[in-house]
């Protein structure tokens, strides 16, 4: 591929005296903006083909959240685009929907761990190899069929048999002689049922088994612990207001220490919940949250109806007991928050915080939604299934997938299938359906040519190169017709 140098403007012209063009300084280009990019080049390491990149100096938000929505992304002032049927490792963008999030089990032990570390200083044992992306995938792929396989639960019949026909030997001779073949004939009944994949009727067995053998089905079963307590808290409760809830449970012929309904507060906690408890007054550590505008190709930007922080990239700093532990950069853009990345201490790696500052963002996107509607989304860069490391995206659900070729986004349980089968996929599913904003009026492209703006269609009379038009054209078909209308292809 041809490099290529782009120059993003805003679309409010005016003069400019200097501007850095290919590293020389241009003089009274008249007719460009103040706001300029310039894209060029392939990204470093990276092998022919494999992907398409520029370098960008200057950006406007909407410029690249419309190149994020065509599966760009930036690294620094890097911004580029992977071959997705060409790469070893297709990178598919991916995004979740904070407003439906809900944390998974690992997410909450997580949120948990870092509680207990703040308040009481608790350090877990083990080591965090897994950091920052902590790809451990128990809860989160419960619901991916094609993740999943089908148990094969087998039943030691015979041990059973055996231990029923010696304990009712041991009971004594006086048993009558038809019991045992009885009990045995019910456990080959049970048998049958299990393997032919029907329903089985529960037969009791009031027998005490050898000592290691199994539970007695004599006794009641045990109760768990957590179960008990909630049964003494209920107790408590009604103790309290008896003339309450005990008749509305007496009312219904349910013994009341045994049928309480559940309190509101066994609901489970949102992520805010999570994230926000309050910690004792003695806590043993403090950690503390702040934002600042970075440098980036971005401008910020603070529109009225924007977020009070306004839009462009920011660090986001963790804070423990004073000293900085983490650093978290964010693109607060027109329709999401981007994660771009995190550099962290080591020595914290316990507290698992490349987690943690994702489930951070996710309620800080919230956040923002409540005062800027359209910022919804929370976009974690790019999904690789065929790596086991980078599927750790797919924990935070639910989330979506960009289409490679027709833009459109794909709930992620519809895609993994598909993925199973083949690395590349085309993720919509409707043979008829396009790229809705592919480049279908090209001389409509803007050019800029010895200090000049122009239309393609007028840059492309003036030119003999027969390898011109297909080098602009795929420029075109890699930002789309909107951004092709708004940036400026630098050509010489």
């Amino acid at each position: 591929m041809q490099s290529l140098e782009v120059r993003i403007m805003k679309t409010k012209w005016k003069n400019a005296s200097s501007l850095d063009l290919n590293g020389e300084n241009q003089q009274d280009a008249n007719g460009l903006c103040d706001m300029i990019t310039v894209l060029k080049g392939r990204r470093p390491g990276s092998t022919p083909n494999s992907d398409s990149g520029m370098w960008a100096h200057s950006m406007t938000v909407q410029d690249y959240q419309d190149l994020i929505d065509r599966g760009w992304r930036r690294s620094g002032k890097y911004v580029y685009k992977p071959v997705m049927n060409q790469t070893c490792c297709p990178q598919y963008t991916i995004r979740c929907r904070p407003l439906q999030f809900q944390p998974s089990k690992s997410h909450k032990k997580v949120l948990k761990k870092m509680l207990k570390f703040l308040a009481k200083g608790e350090v877990p044992k083990g080591s965090c190899e897994d950091e920052p992306m902590d790809s451990t995938m128990d809860d989160a792929v419960a619901g991916d069929f094609a993740l999943i396989n089908k148990l094969d639960i087998q039943c030691d019949l015979k041990t059973l048999s055996d231990d029923v026909k010696e304990s009712l030997e041991s009971e004594g001779k006086n048993s009558k002689k038809e019991e045992p073949q009885e009990l045995l004939q019910s456990q080959d009944f049970i048998g049958e049922k299990l393997g032919s994949g029907e329903p089985s009727h529960s037969v009791k067995v009031h027998t005490v088994p050898k000592p290691g053998k199994g539970a007695d089905l004599s006794k009641p079963p045990c109760r768990k612990a957590k179960e008990i307590r909630k049964e003494r808290k209920r107790l408590k409760l009604m103790q309290q207001n008896p003339a309450g809830e005990l008749e509305g449970f007496q009312a219904q012929g349910h013994p009341p220490s045994l049928f309480a309904p559940k309190a509101k507060s066994n609901q489970p906690k949102s992520l805010e919940d999570l994230i926000f408890e309050s910690l004792p007054e003695n806590a043993s550590h403090k950690l503390e949250f702040t934002r600042f505008l970075c440098s980036s190709p971005l401008e910020a930007e603070t529109p009225p109806n924007g977020p009070d922080c306004g839009y462009g990239s920011f660090h986001q700093q963790y804070w423990l007991d004073g000293k900085i532990i983490a650093v978290g950069v964010i693109d607060i853009l027109p329709n999401c928050v981007s994660s771009v990345y995190l550099y962290y201490d080591p020595d914290y790696s316990f507290l698992s915080l490349g987690v943690y500052s994702a489930l951070r963002e996710i309620a800080f996107t919230r956040q923002l939604h409540e005062k800027t509607s359209q910022l919804s989304y929370y976009y974690m860069g790019f999904y690789i299934h065929s790596c086991p490391k980078m599927k750790y995206k797919g924990q935070y659900r639910p989330s979506d997938l960009l289409c490679p070729e027709t833009y459109v986004w794909v709930p992620i349980e519809q895609c993994l299938p598909s993925l199973e089968n083949s690395k590349y996929c085309r993720f919509n599913q409707d043979p008829e359906a396009v790229d809705e904003d592919r480049s279908t009026e090209p001389d409509r492209l803007q050019v800029f040519h010895k200090r000049a703006i122009m239309p393609y269609g007028v840059y492309k009379k003036q030119q003999k190169d027969p390898s011109e038009e297909a080098a602009v054209l795929q420029y075109a078909s890699l930002v789309g017709q909107k951004c092709s209308e708004r940036m400026l292809l630098f050509r010489n």
